[in-house]
This record gives C-alpha cells, structure tokens and sequence, in this order.
C-alpha cells in the first residue's frame, strides 16, 4: 500500500511538470529569463549558450556568459534536441523526483527527532517521509525552478542525497554526492562539518575510529572526489584552467552583477572599488562564520545544523534563488514536533508570500514600465531575506528551547525571556 502510495504521488508530481512543460510552451522559457530562478550561475539561457560553443569546438567560457561547470555540458550534449526538448524536460523531472526520494529517506530515518546522542521528547509527532516528500515536489518554488530548468535543481538533489547518505551509515557516498554538489555550486562545501559529524554518528563500522581519525579520512576523501571532477574538467576544458576562473572566480569575487533575490548585487553596485576586496571578504567570511559556531553549539543534532545552513546560504550566498528556498522549505517540515515551540510562523508566512507576489510586480516596475529603479526591487528582496531570516531563528529557537527542556524539565511549559 505504502509503495502505491509512493507511486502515485511520483506520477502526480511528475503529470504535473510534464504538463507545464508541454501544455503551456510560453511558460519554460518565461520562468528561465525570470532572476528569482535563474542567477548567472544557475542559468538554463546561459548553459544553452555554453552547449552552443562547446559543440562548435568553441571554449564555452569565451564571452564571460557561462559560468558553470564544464561536466554539465557533455551531459546536456547527450540529450536529443529539437523542437520540443523532451528529453530535457525529462531529465530536470527525474532529479526533483530523486530530490523528493532522498528527502523521503531522510523523513523515515526519524533522525529529526531522535538522533545518536540526543531524543527529544516530542519525537513523536512527526510526518511521513510521503507527507515530506508530497510538500517538497508541490511546493511552487520547487516547480517554478524546475520548470525554468535552472541548474540548482542538480545541487539540491547532490545535497540531499549527501544527507540521506550520511544517516544511511554511509560516509562514503556521502561524500561522493557533497563532492559533486561542491563541484556545481562551491557553496557546499561549507556543509562538510556538519556531514561528517553526521556520518560519524552513524557510521556502522565494527570498529569505529575516533572523531578526529574519521575527519581526516573523509575530507581527504572528498578532497579526492573533489580532485577528479576538476581533473575531468580539466580534460574537457582542452588542457586549461580557465574554467576555474570562470565558474568558481565569479562566484569568488561577484563579478557579474546580475539582479537576484539575494543582498549582494545592489550592495556591490554601490560599492566603491577601492572597498570592493575588503567587503567581498567579510561577505564571504560572515557567510562561513555560521558553520562553526552551529557545529558546536548544536552538535548533537547534525541534521538540525544541516537544515539551519541550508536557509543562511539561501539568504545570504552570493547568487542565491528561489531553488535554494525550496530546499530549506522541503527540510523545515521535517522538524514538525518543535513548531508548537515557534514563535513567529505567521510572520514568515506573511513575508515570504509577501515577497513572493510583489517581487515580480516591482521587478516588472523597474525594468519594463520605467516607473521605478533598483530600489523597488531590492527593497522586496530584503523582505524576502527577513522572512527566510526569521525563519532560521525562529527554528534555532525551537530546537534550543527543546533541548532546554530536556535539560530542565521543571521548565516546561513556561515563559522564558531572552535578554
């Protein structure tokens, strides 16, 4: 019955996007010219024209429009084309529906609420791994991103997978799939502390090394795995590492100025270039500062600090979407037994939607009806920053309150005041 189920929700989720696809044509390429879905790093537009170069024996990184990493090229060389490119409404279906499959794994596990060296009392109420699964792939972000066909969609899948990996026992292929979600996107890599303490808890091995011992193992691991796709890469590039530059550099340095729902670009355009280093620095060191700090603080409960990253790189990394919002959504639910602890749901809730449905408006005020100028936009995406923001404290709240009462069970139940 459950398998039923399984299969039918898949299909529903699958009819759905196939529909989108096909019954409204307009509706791919309009959703991928939209900057909530695509950034210059995600773009399906600018892979188009990396895949145009690269099969005409061009370098795809002449011109300075793509900038993503050069494995997905032979990939997308594979696929069929013509004038209905089924095949790649196909494949982006498949990877949410493996997106939805690990992070069913994941919901089953019951790792949100009773974890290696901590079980909270309110474990119990929780949903099924159908339930997570049916949220994620109906969430409108993630069909929107999916139906714009940008690249985020094989991070996100990469991430979870790393993640279902992990708590399966499985260090190994979790690195694998970090490694390839590094290898696409960089960002990734900041999830490694917080894996590797997750695969450490629950590894099976009958003779289980030390913390320190399984660290090193597999970060030198997943800096070989990491090493193999840059040497394939470099293979592909003709012999150069020009494409270092051109991926991993603008993302490094915010080269491109593209608009998008994040706080760098307008911060960047205002910048005087005397200033730009020191401030991309302390944007990339104040990105990064949160991964030691949850680490440690929450470090019985890896999956919680994983789910907590996840929202502050949808915030603030350089060239963040709405596909990076929906893979923070699609872990929220998992925690369903601490939202009684929240304070603030229909605050976020309003924000997000808020955002949602103005940012279009005021991007559309900005750049087509010359009625406004980049303020309005920004303007909503710091409201859609404030949403997701409060989100993430809202949950780091929750899960700290529980572990509080835990620790005090006399405390159950009452006000507390932070001061």
């Amino acid at each position: 019955m459950a398998l039923t189920r399984t299969t039918a929700l898949f299909a529903a989720a699958a009819a759905v996007r196939l529909t989108l696809f096909t019954v409204v044509p307009g509706l791919p390429d309009l959703l991928t010219g939209r900057v909530e879905i695509s950034t210059p790093v995600t773009s399906f537009k600018r892979l188009q024209e990396g895949l145009f170069l690269y099969n005409h024996n061009v370098s795809p990184y002449d011109g300075g429009v793509y900038h993503q990493a050069p494995l997905l090229l032979p990939l997308f060389s594979l696929l069929p084309s013509g004038s209905l490119p089924l095949f790649t409404y196909i494949l982006y279906i498949a990877v949410d529906l493996l997106s939805a499959r690990a992070l069913a794994q994941i919901a089953d596990s019951g790792e949100a609420g009773a974890s290696a060296k901590y079980e909270s009392p309110r474990r119990g109420k929780r949903w099924s791994g159908l339930v997570i699964a049916a949220l994620y792939l109906f969430n409108p972000f993630t069909i929107a991103t999916c139906i714009g066909r940008s690249t985020s969609v094989f991070t996100t899948c990469a991430i979870l997978y790393a993640i279902s990996r992990a708590i399966a026992g499985a260090p190994r292929g979790a690195m694998v799939a970090l490694s390839f979600a590094a290898y696409l996107s960089m960002y990734p890599l900041l999830f490694l502390p917080p894996l590797i303490l997750l695969s450490y808890d629950r590894q099976r091995s009958p003779r289980p090394l030390s913390l320190l011992s399984f660290s090193t193992v597999n970060v030198l691991f997943s800096a070989f795995c990491l090493a193999v796709l840059l040497g394939m890469s470099f293979v592909l590039a003709g012999g150069s590492w020009e494409f270092l530059r051109s991926t991993y550099g603008v993302q490094l340095t915010l080269s491109d100025l593209t608009p998008n729902v994040g706080l760098w670009w307008y911060f960047f355009i205002e910048m005087f270039d005397s200033f730009r280093s020191f401030f991309v620095a302390v944007f990339w060191l104040h990105l990064s500062s949160y991964v030691g700090g949850l680490s440690i603080r929450i470090r019985r409960q890896p999956l919680v600090v994983l789910t907590l990253l996840t929202g502050i790189f949808a915030i603030f990394k350089p060239y963040p979407s709405i596909g990076d919002t929906s893979l923070f959504l699609g872990l929220v639910p998992l925690f369903r037994h601490i939202f009684p602890l929240m304070r603030y749901p229909f605050v976020v809730a309003a924000s997000i939607m808020y955002a949602t449905f103005l940012g279009p408006a005021f991007y559309h005020l900005w750049i087509y009806a010359g009625s406004g100028n980049a303020n309005f936009f920004y303007a909503i995406t710091l409201v859609w920053s404030l949403g997701q923001s409060l989100l993430v404290s809202d949950l780091t709240f929750a899960v700290l309150r529980d572990e509080w009462e835990v620790e005090r069970p006399e405390m159950v139940g009452k006000e507390i005041r932070q001061i």
